[in-house]
């Protein structure tokens, strides 16, 4: 049998005709179909000279078409290596150069910077829009559907994202079909999935929150999502009335709260709100509720571990915690400096350890080390604390990362650029407080007194480096 992430989600599918996916345009996409069309994709990927092991970098707009590539990479037995839409070709030069991919995925309108990106490392380069067209799809159109799913065991690679730090350049996390596979059946059994729930998906797919805990979660159920392309609050609001489920991030929910139709009448049909990547303000948690009849169901995770607690599906969500350790997780509390496990309520290093924990940071054996207990507990760089309940709560971070609408920023990046202006002494780059975001970026500039700065021509210089 198999260990492959596609298989293990596929191969049982006994209704084929059951819908999976559905877009605002009145798509419906069936079991059977992405079954199907991931399989053209796939023999389009080994046509392209992808290889078992090798990496296809990704950087498209969200569409069915992307989700079927992921689907199809995994299949052909290939590493999956997803990239925010929003990072520039300054930025992609690194990713590509690091991870060496043998097939790149851009946006039509980028071709020609990625094309001479990709040369470097002797990549293939392949189009995909917002839409669904590109190159790939007209390629894999022309391709059988049958396909063998290239067999792979439990700890090859199935994916890997790239996670910014506090040193250095950002880390690729290698995550395997292992990795995914036990932490999305696991989070189907605690979230109480089933064949009958809608999913309204508007997340990102080059993040975990949307690419695996979503759409993964969903796949298993055996569910199907409303695939949106992006998030707006009054699209999600008319959805609610045959959803029901909604996972987002704390803008979702700050920006629902501020649409008038939200009310214990339009979320009537709604079973659970899940809420992940940036903490949950308590007030907006509370508030939630007040509205809705409805409290937010709250986990934590990150890029390297996918999701480690969450709140209970029965029992007590409480605010401004992130819940319980899943199953089959261990969560620690400990000092910093020495390792030694601290005592309920104590605060310190957030550890974690289980079959969800990623298998380290690509070509980097040394930084992947010192991340590692000798027992084999994760370092997460959170600080936090378990109290009396049994409920994990973040309370900051040892590392020094902001956290921007669940996004993570590196602060060494934005100052290294600023560093570079024209009359820039120095710069320090932190997270403030942002009722929306989390926290926003902020940066704290030294200017030459000698020469004139603005805020404006910082923000102009930074323009379309970042």
């Amino acid at each position: 049998m198999t260990a492959n992430l596609f298989s293990r989600l596929f191969d049982d599918v006994k209704d084929l005709d059951r819908l999976a996916i559905e877009t605002p345009d009145g798509g419906r996409i069936s079991y059977g179909d992405l079954i199907e069309r991931s399989g053209r994709t796939a023999n389009h990927l080994v046509a392209r000279g992808v290889k078992v092991g090798d990496r296809v970098a990704v950087q498209v707009e969200k569409s069915v078409e992307a989700l079927v590539l992921y689907l199809a990479t995994v299949r052909a037995g290939a590493v999956f290596l997803p990239l925010n839409t929003a990072y520039t070709l300054n930025e992609i030069d690194y990713f590509i150069g690091d991870a060496e991919p043998s097939l790149v995925v851009c946006d039509p309108a980028k071709v020609e910077g990625v094309t001479t990106l990709a040369r470097r490392v002797g990549a293939e380069v392949e189009t995909l829009d917002a839409a669904g067209r590109g190159s790939l799809s007209d390629g894999a159109a022309q391709q059988d559907a049958a396909f063998v799913t290239v067999a792979r065991n439990g700890d090859d690679l199935a994916a890997i994202l790239y996670t910014s730090g506090t040193t250095g350049r950002s880390k690729g996390a290698m995550l395997s079909h292992d990795n995914l596979v036990s932490n999305s059946r696991t989070l189907v059994d605690f979230w109480r999935f089933t064949d009958r729930d809608v999913l309204i998906h508007a997340l990102p797919i080059y993040h975990t929150h949307g690419l695996f805990v979503a759409s993964n979660v969903t796949l298993f159920a055996r569910a199907s999502m409303i695939f949106l392309s992006k998030f707006d609050p009054n699209q999600v609001i008319d959805l609610m009335a045959r959803a029901t489920v909604l996972m987002g991030v704390p803008t979702f929910y700050t920006r629902l709260l501020q649409n008038q139709r939200l009310s214990r009448d339009t979320t009537s049909h709604m079973r659970l709100f899940i809420s992940g990547s940036a903490p949950l303000l308590a007030d907006t948690h509370r508030e939630w509720s007040a509205r809705t009849g409805h409290a937010v169901l709250e986990r934590y995770g990150m890029t390297e571990t996918n999701m480690n607690t969450s709140n209970p599906y029965d029992g007590d969500r409480v605010p401004g915690a992130v819940g319980l350790p899943l199953p089959g997780v261990s969560v620690r509390v400990t000092d910093p400096e020495s390792g030694t496990e601290l005592a309920r309520d104590a605060i310190g290093m957030i550890e974690v350890k289980g079959p969800n924990v990623f298998r380290g940071y690509w070509r980097m054996p040394e930084k992947t080390k010192s991340e590692f207990r000798g027992d084999g507990f994760f370092i997460t760089g959170d600080l936090g604390k378990i109290d009396g309940k049994g409920y994990v709560h973040i309370l900051g971070r040892g590392k020094d990362l902001v956290i921007s609408g669940g996004f993570n920023v590196y602060p060494k990046e934005v100052e290294s650029e600023i560093d570079a202006i024209a009359g820039v002494v120095e710069s320090a780059v932190i997270g403030v407080p942002h009722a929306d975001f989390g926290e926003g970026v902020t940066a704290v500039v030294v200017a030459d007194k000698t020469k004139a700065l603005s805020e404006d021509a910082v923000l102009q210089a930074l323009d379309g480096r970042l």
